[in-house]
């Protein structure tokens, strides 16, 4: 029901395009010069329209239409980093919030001074995963460091991992007797309920030695739930990344996938740019990618993976 609606609704807005070409069209034919600002202004909308639409024909790899689950997790660097980790949360909650998909925290762990140490959203939208697919690696922060009593710049690092969600089983296989499920109580915020009752979940799937852990509602039901979310997630992600290996060991081109490189730089100081290290593209308002403008991003290296070149 789910795809159909999805189909459907792709179905009634290219009609919906359609005929706003041929409205356009029919004003053009009036050859009438007091509605030219008024064309102008229609084609150019259109344009933006079948540009959007150009790069979701994009999206055709075989989990790009699903939602996604996103983790942030703080690197080396201590509060700095922790907080960094916290002002990409921020960032790619308000992205979220800009395109209309919904956003839910599903776990998070606080630093000790400032920020997070790590964050687990789900992020449900059309071709969430699609989109978000271009933000998976390192980030890299420059700016003068509030934490720093003699202000130095320093440099922050945080890890950013997006995972297609599944809604069965179909694609991993999970057994009951596979999983030990813990109960402890909530770290985080919100109320006498997370506080005093066991609802945290930690489930470790015995095979991989994977380990989920959610706190952040106040049913230990909800928690479990959310929890094997991202559980199957996980295991998704690490059979497509063994099927990935066995592929380019074939090839030859196998690179085990590390902490490493950055994908991204964020300079605060001494000038201000963001640069994404795969496509060179880059902006020198690091203040609005901050507050969630990402689809230029986004784009660029959604079009050089579609050109081949390596992202």
């Amino acid at each position: 029901m789910r795809l159909l609606s999805r189909v459907q609704g792709e179905i009634e807005n290219w009609q919906k395009l359609e005929n706003r070409v041929s409205d356009a069209l029919e004003l053009a034919g009036m050859e009438d010069e007091g509605i030219y600002a008024e064309l102008d202004a229609e084609v150019t909308a259109i344009e933006s329209e079948l540009d959007r639409r150009e790069l979701d024909a994009m999206l055709s790899g075989p989990y790009d239409d699903e939602d996604a689950i996103l983790a942030i997790h703080a690197g080396a660097g201590g509060t700095d980093s922790q907080d960094w980790a916290e002002m990409l949360q921020r960032m790619y909650l308000r992205w979220a919030e800009a395109r209309g998909f919904t956003a839910e925290i599903l776990d998070y762990s606080e630093g000790e001074e400032a920020g997070i140490k790590s964050a687990t959203i789900a992020i449900d939208g059309d071709y969430a995963y699609g989109y978000l697919q271009s933000e998976k690696g390192v980030h890299r922060l420059v700016r003068l460091s509030p934490f720093d009593s003699a202000n130095r710049r320093h440099t922050s690092f945080a890890l950013v991992e997006i995972l297609p969600q599944v809604e069965t089983d179909d694609e991993v296989e999970i057994k009951a007797s596979d999983l030990r499920i813990d109960t402890y109580r909530s770290a985080g915020a919100g109320g006498q309920n997370v506080q005093k009752n066991e609802t945290a979940i930690r489930i470790t799937h015995l095979p991989t030695g994977l380990v989920v852990t959610c706190q952040n509602e106040r049913s230990q039901m909800q928690n479990k739930e959310n929890a094997m979310r991202v559980l199957r997630a996980r295991l998704l992600d690490l059979k497509r990344q063994e099927q990935e290996a066995e592929l380019a060991e074939i090839k030859g081109d196998y690179v085990k996938a590390e902490w490493g490189s950055q994908i991204r730089s964020y300079v605060l100081h001494p000038y201000q740019m963001v640069k994404d290290h795969r496509t060179d593209y880059e902006t020198g308002n690091a203040q609005a990618v901050l507050d969630g403008d990402l689809d230029q991003f986004m784009e660029a290296y959604l079009r050089s993976t579609l050109a081949g070149k390596p992202a």
